[in-house]
C-alpha cells in the first residue's frame, strides 16, 4: 500500500534528519569498534525500521517497492552497517514469509518483526553453496510432525542477533537442483543451532555476520513456509530478486553521499594556487560519477515502478543490481583518486566506504550471476 506523497515525504524527511544527525557522527566509532550502540537499534525500532515492507495488517508500514527504494537510497548517506541492522528483516529475514507464508505464520511472527522484537536472518548459501544457491546440501528430514535439520550455512547476516531463520534446506535427496529444497521458519534459540565466530570482514564493520550449524534441530511440520515442500528455492527467488532493487538503491545512496564529498573537497583543496575542482581532469571524474548515479537512478525508479505495478520485473532488477553496484565501486575508486593520499587514511571516511562497496557486487548475487540471468533472458526470449 502507497504512503501519500506528503507523508512519505515527512518521513523521508524525517530519516534524512537522523541519518545526518544521528548515524553520520557515529560512522568513526561503528567502524573501528566493529558495532553497532545499543541505543541505536533502539531508536530504529522507535522510527518503525524494521517493518518497513511488512503489511499494515500485521503492524508494518507496508511500502511499496518504490517506497523502500527511497528509503534504502536516504541510508546509503551513511554506512551500510546501520542499514543492515535492520535491512534483513525489510528484506530477505522476513519477505520469504511475507510473500510465501501461511496466514497462521504472518500472524505469529510479523508483528514481532514489524517492532523489532523479532529480527529475522535468511539461511541459504553454504560452503558448497553460493552462485550456485540450487546446489543446496543442508537436509530436512521429515519425523511424525516434525523435520530434523541437518548441515552447515555460511556467511549469514545478523545471524548473532536473530531470533528467526528462515531456512533453505533439502527435503528431497532423491532429486538434484532447485526441485527438492524447502523453506522453513526455525527459531534460533533451538536446541542443535551453533553460531561460528564473527567473521572479521574487508569492510562493513558493524555488520553482523557468522556461519550456523545445525545438528538435528527439530523443526515443527506447521513452520514449513507456506505449507508445501520442495517450492522453498522459488520463495528465495522472489525473496532475492526484491532485494538486488534494494541493493541497487542503496548503492546509489552511497554513490550520492561519496560524489558530495568529492566535490565539496575538490572545492576546498588547493594545488598549484587554485581549488583542484578548476581541474579538468578532476572534473572529468565528478561528471562520469554523476553520470552514472543519475542512470542508476532512472533504472531504479523505472523497475520499482514496474514492480508495483504487477510486472515480472526479475531481468530488470538484475540489470539495476549489475549497474548499480558496479557504479559504486567506480564512484568510490573516483573518490580515492581525488581525494588523493586523503582519501587512503581513515580521516575522511572514504577509505571505509572504498571497502565497504565492494561486497555489493558479490551478495543477493554477483554481478557475474546477473550477467546470466540477462544474458540467459535474451537468449530465451530475443
Amino acid at each position: 500500500m502507497a504512503l501519500d506523497k506528503e507523508t512519505l515525504k515527512q518521513f523521508l524527511d524525517t530519516l534524512e534528519r537522523f541519518v545526518e544527525q544521528r548515524l553520520r557522527p557515529l560512522e568513526s566509532q561503528v567502524g573501528s569498534e566493529d558495532r553497532i550502540p545499543d541505543d541505536v537499534f533502539e531508536e530504529m525500532k522507535t522510527l518503525g525500521l524494521f517493518g518497513l515492507t511488512i503489511p499494515e495488517q500485521y503492524g508494518g508500514l507496508g511500502l511499496n517497492m518504490s517506497e523502500e527504494v527511497a528509503v534504502a537510497r536516504v541510508f546509503g548517506h551513511t554506512s551500510p552497517a546501520f542499514r543492515s541492522a535492520f535491512g534483513t528483516n525489510v528484506g530477505i529475514g522476513s519477505q520469504s514469509l511475507v510473500i510465501d507464508g501461511t496466514q497462521a505464520q504472518k500472524k505469529h511472527y510479523l508483528p514481532r518483526m514489524a517492532t523489532g522484537e523479532i529480527i529475522g536472518s535468511f539461511c541459504l548459501t553454504e560452503p558448497d553453496a553460493g552462485s550456485d544457491a540450487a546446489s543446496v546440501r543442508m537436509t530436512a528430514k521429515k519425523d511424525a510432525d516434525s523435520y530434523v535439520l541437518n548441515g552447515t550455512k555460511r556467511f549469514i547476516t545478523n545471524a548473532p542477533k536473530a531470533q528467526l531463520f528462515s531456512v533453505f534446506a533439502r527435503t528431497n535427496t532423491a532429486v538434484k537442483g532447485a526441485r527438492g529444497v524447502s523453506a522453513f521458519l526455525v527459531d534460533a534459540a533451538s536446541d542443535g543451532i551453533e553460531l561460528g565466530p564473527a567473521y572479521k570482514k574487508m569492510g562493513q564493520q558493524g555488520t553482523y555476520v557468522c556461519d550456523v550449524f545445525f545438528a538435528d534441530v527439530r523443526v515443527p511440520a506447521e513452520n514449513l513456509i507456506g505449507g508445501k515442500e520442495n517450492v522453498g528455492f522459488k520463495t528465495a527467488m522472489k525473496v532475492l530478486d526484491k532485494g538486488r532493487l534494494h541493493i541497487s538503491a542503496l548503492s546509489l545512496g552511497i554513490a550520492e553521499r561519496l560524489i558530495k564529498d568529492c566535490l565539496n573537497y575538490a572545492r576546498e583543496r588547493k594545488q598549484f594556487g587554485q581549488p583542484i575542482a578548476e581541474f579538468q581532469l578532476i572534473q572529468a571524474m565528478l561528471a562520469d560519477s554523476k553520470t552514472e548515479a543519475y542512470a542508476a537512478e532512472c533504472m531504479i525508479a523505472d523497475t520499482a515502478r514496474r514492480r508495483d505495478e504487477g510486472e515480472d520485473v526479475a531481468v530488470l532488477a538484475a540489470s539495476c543490481k549489475l549497474f548499480a553496484t558496479e557504479m559504486v565501486g567506480r564512484v568510490a575508486d573516483r573518490a580515492v583518486q581525488i581525494f588523493g593520499g586523503a582519501g587512503y587514511v581513515e580521516d575522511y571516511g572514504i577509505e571505509r566506504f572504498y571497502r565497504d562497496v565492494r561486497l555489493f557486487r558479490i551478495y543477493e548475487g554477483t554481478s557475474q550471476i546477473q550477467q546470466t540471468v540477462i544474458a540467459r533472458d535474451m537468449i530465451k526470449n530475443g
